[in-house]
């Protein structure tokens, strides 16, 4: 379990303001990776490039390099701090999203999204690890809620901002526009934030090298089944977290503008909201029974599953018009969707927080980012893109309709690896409050 001075002895406020800090850095990350997404279509057509280069850029050549980068700054941020590595890793990723709006080919622009991924690959890891620092277990879902909403509120603001900047200046403005502020936020977090002090574990493995370390992390009990819950999750919500807009765009014949608001502000507040409930709902359950940490998943996953089908799968018509923006009917689907899909990912990071030491949390977490990463950004894009590719020769551009149905199958896998992970984990965290519980009367008898 990580260990750190308690929210009682460091302070409320100061807790508070660095996760207020860090999720607003979370969201910055999530729009300058996910902004690509919705200038797809433009950049298709200036460069001439297919579906599957389109999934290459946005997918493949990322996770590679976020994956190599990601477990050396997981180590580095567990051995000399998190605050340091999150602060430069979030003023790189800014300035190589501002690179991206001048690029003048593929090729170029391929090279600066690799930078980007070299960047986060010091974000995500290390400020689960300084989350899980500042609050104790029976607070740590909640508090991780609140950093996850990024993906959500980073769809929301980068699609129907990014949407908006591209269709009214061009895509290049957009990525500049979109990659300054995370320059400043980097600077202000590195000058403004008191990182709380770690409690090293006084264990004999606390000077392990890399590959002792590794190994104590995989034998974890449930940790990879957690790691592949995740994974397969990921290559869904990276395929279609890619792709939703120009589904909207070819199989509902919506503008730019009016994809990026649809699937950035209504699947981004719904999926905010879905995050947060997750939260608060696992520290009450797991409080009862540390089975539901990884029950709540379980269930939402299947939940998601005929929302995320009806979503695509779905007759063209209009349901309404919110303002001058045509609502799809299958649009109804994709609310209820992203209001539950979400909620894997704050359980298994706190199923991960609660399993290990603070020494080894942030290096832990890296490996479940970075299998996430690799396989979900590097897979799930040009996964989807490949086969729309593939089926259009025969279906057109309702290719890319089935190309996503497909995907949510993903769904089923993550529930079988939560089903088999939950009494394993369960277990180990019986054991863990047994032995403390233990202790404590020892220390009562003793006195």
């Amino acid at each position: 379990m990580a260990t750190a001075n308690s929210t009682g002895r460091w302070g409320n406020l100061h807790a508070h303001y660095a996760l207020l800090m860090l999720a607003i850095i979370y969201v910055f990350n999530y729009i300058d990776r996910l902004v690509i997404s919705i200038l797809i279509e433009p950049i298709k057509s200036e460069f001439g490039i297919t579906d599957t280069q389109v999934g290459l850029l946005s997918g493949v050549a990322f996770a590679i390099f976020y994956t190599a980068f990601g477990f050396p700054l997981g180590r580095l941020s567990d051995k000399i701090g998190r605050k340091p590595v999150i602060a430069l890793a979030c003023i790189a990723w800014s300035a190589m999203t501002m690179l991206c709006g001048v690029a003048t080919s593929f090729a170029m622009l391929l090279l600066f999204r690799i930078g980007v991924a070299v960047g986060e690959a010091g974000g995500t890891a290390p400020s689960v690890a300084m989350v899980s620092d500042l609050y104790p277990p029976e607070k740590r879902s909640r508090a991780l809620s609140v950093f996850l909403m990024g993906p959500s509120l980073g769809a929301l603001i980068g699609l129907g901002l990014g949407g908006w900047i591209a269709q009214t200046y061009g895509w290049r403005t957009a990525f500049i526009a979109i990659g300054a502020p995370g320059v400043i936020l980097g600077l202000i977090f590195m000058l403004t934030v008191k990182a709380p002090t770690l409690v090293r574990s006084a264990s004999t493995d606390a000077g392990q090298n890399w590959r002792a370390t590794l190994s104590s992390i995989l034998e974890t009990p449930a940790f990879l089944l957690i790691v592949a819950a995740g994974t397969s999750a990921a290559v869904m919500g990276y395929a279609i977290g890619t792709w939703n807009p120009s589904f909207l765009i070819r199989s509902h014949e919506l503008t730019l503008q009016q994809a990026g608001l649809l699937v950035g502000v209504g699947g981004g507040i719904t999926a905010t909201i879905g995050t947060l409930m997750c939260g608060a709902v696992t520290d009450r359950l797991a409080a009862r029974d540390p089975g539901w940490q990884l029950g709540i998943p379980l269930i939402a996953c299947l939940v998601s599953i005929p929302f995320g089908l009806g979503f695509y799968l779905w007759p063209t018509g209009i349901a309404f018009h919110a303002g001058s923006i045509p609502v799809p009917q299958a649009y109804l689907f994709y609310l209820g969707f992203s209001f539950f899909a979400t909620w894997w990912a704050v359980p298994c990071f706190g199923a991960i927080s609660h399993l290990f030491p603070a020494n080894k949390l942030a290096q832990a977490s890296s490996l479940f980012v970075m299998a996430m990463t690799l396989l979900g950004v590097g897979l799930g894009p040009i996964l989807v893109g490949g086969i729309s590719d593939y089926l259009s020769a025969s279906i057109g551009s309702e290719a890319l309709r089935y190309a996503l149905a497909s995907s949510v199958g993903l769904y089923v896998v993550t529930s079988l690896c939560l089903l088999v992970a939950l009494p394993r984990y369960r277990r180990q965290q019986l054991a863990v409050s047994k032995q403390t519980e233990d202790a404590v009367n020892a220390e009562a008898e003793m006195a």
